[in-house]
């Protein structure tokens, strides 16, 4: 199976391979996509270094700056590790094939696939609409606007037609990066969806060890492939881990200190307009951090469920060699399998909820100095 036939993976392969991030990169869709958003990206850095007036407009030039720089570091990770990514889908489409042929875990397997292509589409459609707000933004604004604050040497970027160009070339540049940002949270959010269903392979193995009871030999073979798919699963996260938590750390550093000024801009904002597209602003910031930290969670608590799947089994009654065996698996379900911040911290919940809890103090802290 190749990489972009596989259900679960296919949506977010797509389009990666239709931008040349993966495989053979073709020179033409990287001067169409990728580098015009870097120089757009420099541009914006340019902004940022010479701003010198109102707040909310370096705010909201922070944030689309911190948001570009992302996604560009997202495409480059992508793009420089890209056999790396490669092999990783590689092993996705073997064991997705070899798991469709499992009457048993198929029905788990459809669903959490149906559920990873929804989530993989909606993301793309959302990334689509917050992406038509940013361009239209400057249509409702007072005086002229670009969706991006840029700065070009020498240029006043707001006399025609530098404005009109700049606009036009804004409004294009939208559609390669929102490919270069939403995908990769997809990838992530369908890969751990994929641990989920081996987990739940693993568990049903598991606790069909009684069946082979009568036969000694035919329990120990068993018992011997459940330990291999078990190691299986632990490097599978070992090795998503590696392809996201740098990833995952850049978002824990930039993203908690935006959301921490979009918020402080929301309050003191006077304009319907300018509240909306904060509001969505803010809601791509929670959507994004929070589609990385509630997959995480899941892993690391359906793995913890692998030692009850075992100690709910027959396993008293077993010969003293596979109750050896059986603890082996027991201590080792118990240390989770886990997604890190920069292979420093666990993604969990409790985490995401630090994450806000210290931005809305920030915040606090921010709103009472400006009153």
């Amino acid at each position: 199976m190749l990489i972009e036939e596989c259900p679960i993976i296919s949506v977010n392969v797509k389009v990666w391979l239709f931008w040349s991030y993966l495989r053979q990169p073709r020179p033409f869709r990287f001067l169409v996509g990728c580098i015009p958003v870097a120089i757009l990206n420099v541009g914006q850095f340019a902004k940022l270094y010479y701003s010198t007036g109102d707040m909310s407009e370096l705010i909201i030039n922070g944030y689309f700056t911190v948001l570009y720089f992302n996604l560009i570091l997202r495409t480059a990770f992508l793009v420089i590790n890209r056999r790396k990514f490669e092999t990783f889908f590689e092993g996705v489409a073997r064991e997705y094939e070899s798991l469709e042929k499992n009457d048993e875990i198929r029905a788990t397997l459809e669903r959490h696939t149906g559920r990873g292509r929804m989530l993989s589409i909606s993301n793309l459609w959302l990334g689509a609409f917050i992406s038509g707000c940013f361009v239209t933004y400057p249509l409702f604004a007072p005086g002229r606007v670009l969706p991006y604050g840029v700065s070009i040497p020498g240029v006043d970027v707001l006399a025609s037609p530098t404005y009109e160009i700049l606009f036009v070339l804004q409004v294009y540049l939208t559609v390669p990066a929102c490919c270069m940002y939403i995908p990769f949270t997809s990838f992530y959010a369908t890969c751990t969806l994929f641990a989920l269903v081996q987990i739940e392979a693993l568990k049903q193995r598991l606790g069909r060890l009684h069946a082979f009871q009568a036969d000694p030999r035919a329990l120990f073979r068993e018992l011997k492939e459940c330990l291999k798919y078990h190691n299986q699963i632990i490097q599978y996260v070992h090795d998503q881990n590696s392809l996201v938590t740098y990833i995952c750390l850049l978002e824990f550093l930039s993203f908690g200190m935006m959301l921490c000024a979009l918020l402080f801009l929301l309050s003191i904002s006077n304009q319907l307009a300018q509240m909306i597209m904060i509001g969505s602003y803010i809601f791509m910031i929670l959507s994004q951090m929070f589609a990385f930290y509630w997959h995480a969670n899941e892993v690391l608590e359906q793995s913890l469920g692998i030692c009850d799947a075992v100690y709910n089994g027959s396993w008293p009654n077993f010969d003293e060699k596979i109750r050896r065996n059986i603890i082996l698996i027991i201590a080792r379900a118990q240390r989770p399998m886990t997604i890190k911040v920069g292979n420093m911290y666990p993604m969990t919940l409790e985490m995401f909820q630090k994450l806000l809890n210290v931005s809305y103090s920030y915040f606090t802290l921010l709103r009472r100095v400006y009153n």
